[in-house]
């Protein structure tokens, strides 16, 4: 029986996948998108890769009418991507950019210039207080040798930090963008676990989409198949996640995504599916009675949920470590490579004074050959100067992190064992 107090809260989230010169019919997909909003009833629109801001304020202002409210995120060299739409009015919003986000030098791959970050935006949906988050975690670009992998474990781990931390006052959290982690990744595990974030496509028994849920499907024409292998079917990384409070209950009513062709159009909204969620918000009252009958099975589904996380966390905290030992051994690459450049830098040098130091003496190398080795020399300094300063970033903040799970393991153990046998 459907409470008569309950409140109904429909959530899109979507992949624009809006690159220019580089996505495909990158105007006419934002204005099919633009077009779709305006018609369908959702609530919360959640968007990533918008990386125009051109492209938001056109959709802003075709919205203007069915989601007055809107804010878009903006950091890193090219912006997060991120937008947010809503029927609700914003009151509060807030960014916060992950510690690690890939290498400069792979710019084929351009994760790093897009500062990927998770966005935060405090709503009113009637008397309840929610707080909605969007995020773009780093892409897998080869699932065997995942070289981005301890990045992504602690962007999620920033994410649930994130989560929780600036979630402590909210009747209702929902998150909603491409975590780039298959259901079963240890980054998801992480984020669900610690959060107690639940999965609308898990938790709904009314579902109309792509098989077992995917959101990047070989039948998309923008999508590689070769990209894919070994999962000829396609991959689950869009997700749609919430929870309640001790003072709101929510439910999933029903999830759908889009199956890749669009009624009418020659191609689809982007290369990923678009997923959208009606969720059931109820108010709630803790039940004092019955507490006594159910507290040693509360304890031991506690129990078991904290001895699972600290398995997660010890998981994430290896992985972390095989990132840093990595980094270590760049940063060392990076050093003798830089004190190779130094060293024909000075001999060049040497070789430069011999004219003045021996009078009448002419320069023993033909000038043009003399000044290319040189730039060259300097080129390798100057490049080994930044990457080691990279690579020492990027110590600091795999070092951080695994402090930070290595307090937790700690704490949770201490929580695990005030459990009675």
């Amino acid at each position: 029986m459907v409470n008569t107090d309950s409140v109904s809260v429909r959530v899109f989230s979507l992949n624009c996948w809006g690159i220019h010169y580089l996505s495909k019919h990158c105007s006419e997909r934002y204005a099919m998108i633009g077009d779709a909003l305006s018609k369908e009833e959702h609530d919360i629109v959640l968007l990533q890769e918008v990386w125009s801001e051109k492209d938001y304020h056109s959709l802003k202002k075709k919205l203007a009418c069915t989601h007055p409210h809107s804010h878009y995120f903006k950091s890193g060299v090219i912006g997060s991507g991120m937008a947010i739409f809503s029927k609700h009015r914003i009151h509060d919003t807030f960014l916060y950019r992950y510690s690690l986000n890939g290498y400069p030098y792979m710019a084929h791959h351009g994760d790093w210039f897009g500062g990927k970050a998770v966005g935060m935006a405090v709503l009113n949906i009637g008397s309840l207080v929610a707080n909605v988050y969007v995020t773009h975690l780093h892409a897998e670009y080869c699932r065997e040798k995942d070289s981005y992998l301890p990045h992504r474990v602690v962007q999620a781990w920033e994410l649930q930090q994130f989560v929780r931390h600036t979630s402590a006052g909210a009747d209702v959290v929902i998150l909603g963008g491409d975590l780039n982690m298959h259901p079963q990744d240890l980054g998801n595990r992480l984020l669900r676990s610690y959060t107690g974030l639940r999965d609308a496509y898990l938790e709904t028994d009314v579902f109309d989409g792509c098989e077992n849920g995917i959101t990047l499907i070989a039948e998309n024409p923008f999508i590689n198949k070769r990209e894919l292998v070994p999962f000829e079917q396609g991959i689950r990384i869009d997700y749609i996640l919430f929870k309640g409070s001790s003072k709101t209950k929510i439910y999933c009513d029903s999830m759908s995504t889009t199956k890749g062709s669009v009624p009418d159009h020659p191609f689809p909204y982007s290369d990923h599916e678009a997923l959208t969620a009606v969720l059931r918000l109820e108010p709630h009252t803790p039940n004092e009675t019955g507490r006594g009958m159910q507290s040693k099975d509360q304890d031991s589904a506690a129990e078991k949920k904290l001895a699972e996380l600290v398995d997660i966390v010890t998981e994430a905290r290896t992985e972390v470590k095989v990132g840093l030992h990595c980094a270590e051994r760049m940063r060392y690459t990076v050093a003798r490579s830089g004190l190779m450049g130094l060293a024909l830098l000075v001999l060049e040098l040497a070789i430069a004074a011999v004219p003045w130091l021996a009078l009448g003496e002419e320069q023993p190398f033909p000038r043009v050959s003399f000044y290319l080795l040189a730039a060259l020399c300097f080129a390798i300094l100057l490049t080994a100067i930044l990457l080691y300063i990279f690579y020492t970033m990027e110590l600091k903040s795999l070092q951080g992190a695994e402090d930070q799970m290595r307090l937790a393991v700690g704490g949770l153990q201490e929580k695990l064992r005030g459990f009675p046998l």
